[in-house]
């Protein structure tokens, strides 16, 4: 996401085909193709199963700052008098989702386990600030405990309206914002063709992916009825933005189809004189009327594209948005994973044939019973565990034919399918044994 109020002003758009080039601008050479980490993680006291505010001696503000001046970082902040918001070191920043979520939004690299190398080394940093803080990271996918009136939120002006914006267009968008922690993972396409294959085997396959790391079962201290409950969430948000593209499924999906999807899209907000506003247009009809007597710009439509929420989602990079937050471990093989399927041609085949085709109705089928069930799951009378099984084995010859050293960051995926437990099993198994928030919290610490 921007972390700036100001936008540099840009060329106006002329016509929808200036908005489809912008993907054909992101193509590169397969040689030139990165991958990138995201990693989300709750911050809690050590003390106690509340969400630490901003503020404070221990609060978020604090540990941006200590983390800032142990590890050389450059402090973010909207404007000069306001608090920081980001730490930037390079190309990799830290930042804070709205209800003080940290997130490492790291380089890109050749290898998953350069990316995985990365992370370890942010860890390592945020886990030695917080304990002089008394502030510890936990990996759930959902707050286990309390609800979004109980989270503190940031101070970032663009949250203050997504607060007030997205509410409007569904139910649990603030527990969207507050509640939930994911990990992402992002890579590069060579040519329209490339991307649309990529972006489609992604959303194909995205349930089994959904199993292995949902990590998300307890809501308000009590069981949900779902292995991911942050996967649920996604559902009253905005049906505008959010879920699959129909396209993915029966063969239409390209560069205009998705541009198409989203120019439907209401905006969120319109950056315009270093303010953050909020007209009642969707993109649509911000490029036919402009916006006080002004057209639609291209910076118009990157913001726009950043508040655009599907399982995968185009922007400069194929983003991988489906998985909970789970351990390091675990966050280094969802880096892994998708290099091995869609980075080696063979294996990207093999991907392909996995599955049997389903309709946009079939695969939301698919994708709920995934949340609901995790790996216990079936699709038909295949089990899910056995088929998250295959395609993290596709993955791994993929990437022994690629580079074999990036292979082992698999292991932890393959027990977990080979298991048939999805991590959220852990979390309701150390529930049942003991349900106080304290206990459970440092039971999943990062």
């Amino acid at each position: 996401m921007s972390l700036d109020l100001k936008r540099a002003v840009s060329q106006p758009i002329t016509s929808i085909d200036a908005l489809v080039d912008t993907f054909r601008a992101a193509e590169k050479p397969r040689a030139e193709h990165r991958l990138g980490i995201e990693h989300e993680k709750f911050v809690y006291a050590k003390s106690g199963a509340k969400p630490v505010p901003y503020e404070g001696p221990s609060g978020i503000g604090a540990l941006l700052e200590k983390i800032g001046a142990a590890g050389g970082y450059a402090p973010f902040r909207e404007t000069p008098d306001s608090p920081v918001i980001a730490l930037q070191r390079g190309i990799e920043t830290i930042s804070l989702e709205p209800g003080g979520q940290f997130e490492l939004s790291g380089s890109p690299f050749v290898t998953a386990r350069e990316a995985h190398a990365e992370n370890l080394r942010h860890l390592s940093e945020v886990k030695a600030a917080g304990d002089v803080l008394g502030i510890q990271l936990v990996a759930m996918g959902y707050r286990p405990f309390g609800t979004p009136s109980d989270t503190p939120w940031m101070p970032k002006t663009r949250y203050k309206v997504m607060r007030r914006t997205l509410p409007e267009r569904g139910r649990l968008a603030l527990n969207m914002m507050q509640m939930t922690s994911t990990g992402q993972a992002s890579y590069d396409w060579a040519d329209e063709e490339d991307c649309v294959r990529k972006t489609v085997l992604v959303a194909r396959l995205a349930p089994l992916m959904v199993g292995l790391y949902a990590n998300s079962p307890l809501v308000e201290g009590k069981p949900s009825g779902y292995m991911s409950f942050r996967c649920r969430v996604w559902d009253e948000v905005d049906p505008t933005r959010c879920g699959y593209l129909p396209a993915f499924f029966d063969g239409s999906f390209s560069y205009q189809a998705y541009v198409e999807w989203a120019l439907d899209a209401p905006l969120l907000f319109l950056r315009r004189r270093g303010e953050y506003l909020h007209p009642k247009l969707s993109f649509r009809q911000l490029l036919k009327e402009g916006f006080e007597g002004q057209p639609a710009e291209m910076g118009d439509w990157t913001d726009h594209l950043s508040t655009m929420f599907p399982e995968v989602r185009l922007k400069k990079v194929i983003e991988v948005r489906g998985a909970d937050c789970a351990s390091a471990e675990m966050t280094g093989a969802l880096g892994a994973l998708w290099r091995g399927l869609l980075y080696d041609r063979t294996a990207l085949e093999e991907g392909e044939r996995l599955l049997p085709k389903l309709s946009f109705a079939e695969h939301k089928a698919f994708h709920e019973t995934a949340r609901t069930q995790g790996l216990a799951g079936k699709l038909g009378n295949q089990e899910l565990h056995r088929l998250a099984g295959e395609m993290v084995a596709i993955a791994r010859r993929g990437l022994e034919r690629l580079d074999p050293q990036d292979a082992s960051l698999l292991e932890p995926l393959a027990r977990v399918a080979a298991s048939g437990r999805s991590p959220a099993q852990a979390i309701l198994d150390a529930w049942e044994k003991d349900p106080r928030p304290e206990a459970l919290l440092s039971r999943f610490t990062l």
